[in-house]
């Protein structure tokens, strides 16, 4: 903990950003279980949940390739600032859902929050590279996934407490205010990164940026492996668990909440325990432990208490392959490429997570258990270690924080 504390001191933007980050994503999960609740309240299927979860991700997958244009050629500062006031204008939009004639509305909502704040998420990790590099980098990438696990925790399990005792609605208006408290922070934010003026067409810049990948597939390679982390979008399969096996025992949005909060134990301790002690060499190690807890909570799914902790082990590890698969592929590309490549990046993982939450919905409506589901889900981590040995044997990795 103290490598982070000590990068942040050394580093303001960096820390600044953090805060915004903390702020941002927690309003964002705080919400999440007001919708998934709403849901519940009006009685939608399986694929309905399903969809929505599939919103989240496909929101962000529709804009990347505008915004990593865009990232490259406009201020990071007043994108952040239009951003956020549009997650504002949709969170607060959210309270006018009140009953099933009006899904087509909430979807909208649903696609355009995202989407502002997958963008958001975007400006600011193309913005890493710029501000610090090597070791430094992946404890800034580390520094941001305990955030967002902190923020997916308690904002989770806080969440889950407001909706339950004083409602959706003011779920709903808590955060929109929380989104107005990160305005006024990006509005003080002094970047003063410069961004290099170019003439070139949208058009050209996203031709030039696919033909960049394409000369260097090592990027290719390591935005898809870092995209396998997607097959963890298993949102809807949580609601499903805990509306079809617990909500005998628990209210569902506490149940949502908790199931998401102990995951997200596992999200916040990983970095701190795994962060120092991952390389090239052991990432394989934790595609397989990624994949056996998984596996592992798909066989006790149906018992509330082992589900929880089951859960905090598939936490445990997946921050830090985010995290470090994230770093890799900054490592490995051009400083000129950044916001594209991780706007093209966020667009893969994006549709894998999207095509996990709709593949949910698909295998749910086929009769499949909730416990086969997330076996099969746990089976890509298992096909992804054999594909990073691949990519060993056939391109040279630089470790991070080496030249």
């Amino acid at each position: 903990m103290k490598r982070y504390w000590n990068l942040l001191a050394l580093e303001p933007l960096l820390a600044r950003l953090s805060l915004i980050q903390l702020i941002a994503y927690f309003g964002a999960w705080f919400s999440n279980v007001a919708i998934y609740t709403l849901l519940i309240q009006l009685h939608v299927n399986a694929s309905t949940i399903a969809f929505v979860a599939a919103l989240y991700f496909f929101a962000g997958v529709l804009q990347a390739p505008l915004s990593g244009v865009i990232i490259d050629r406009i201020s990071p500062k007043k994108l952040m600032i239009l951003l956020t006031i549009t997650e504002i204008m949709a969170t607060g939009s959210l309270i006018s859902i009140d009953n099933v004639s009006k899904l087509g509305w909430l979807y909208l909502l649903v696609f355009i929050r995202m989407g502002a704040a997958s963008f958001q998420f975007t400006v600011e990790m193309s913005l890493l590279p710029k501000i610090v590099e090597g070791k430094a980098l992946q404890y800034a990438n580390e520094i941001h996934s305990i955030i967002w696990s902190f923020s997916y925790t308690v904002g989770m399990a806080l969440g889950g407490a407001v909706v339950y005792y004083v409602g959706i609605t003011y779920a709903f208006l808590l955060d929109a205010l929380l989104f107005m408290i990160v305005l006024g922070l990006v509005f003080s934010l002094k970047i003063e990164i410069e961004i290099e003026q170019r003439e070139e067409r949208f058009m050209v810049m996203m031709g030039d940026a696919f033909r960049y990948i394409w000369r260097e597939p090592i990027v290719l390679h390591l935005m898809l492996l870092h995209a396998v982390i997607g097959f963890t979008a298993f949102d809807a399969l949580v609601v499903l668990s805990v509306k079809n096996y617990y909500s005998s025992i628990i209210a569902i949005s506490l149940g949502i909440g908790l199931v998401n909060a102990c995951r997200a134990i596992g999200l916040t301790v990983g970095p701190l325990l795994l962060g120092e002690w991952v390389n090239l060499n052991r990432l394989k190690f934790l595609l397989i432990a990624e994949a056996l807890a998984i596996v592992l909570w798909g066989i006790v799914i149906e018992y509330f208490y082992l589900s929880l902790a089951a859960s905090v082990l598939i936490g445990l590890v997946t921050t830090t392959l985010w995290s470090y698969t994230y770093t890799l592929l900054q490592q490995h590309t051009h400083y000129n490429y950044y916001g594209r490549v991780v706007a093209y990046n966020d667009m893969i993982f994006l549709a894998t997570g999207g095509l996990v939450s709709l593949l949910i919905g698909l295998l749910v409506d086929w009769q499949f258990s909730l416990g086969l589901i997330a076996s099969i889900l746990g089976s890509a981590f298992m096909a992804a270690a054999i594909y990073y040995h691949w990519i060993r044997m056939h391109y040279s990795l630089k470790e991070i924080g080496k030249q």
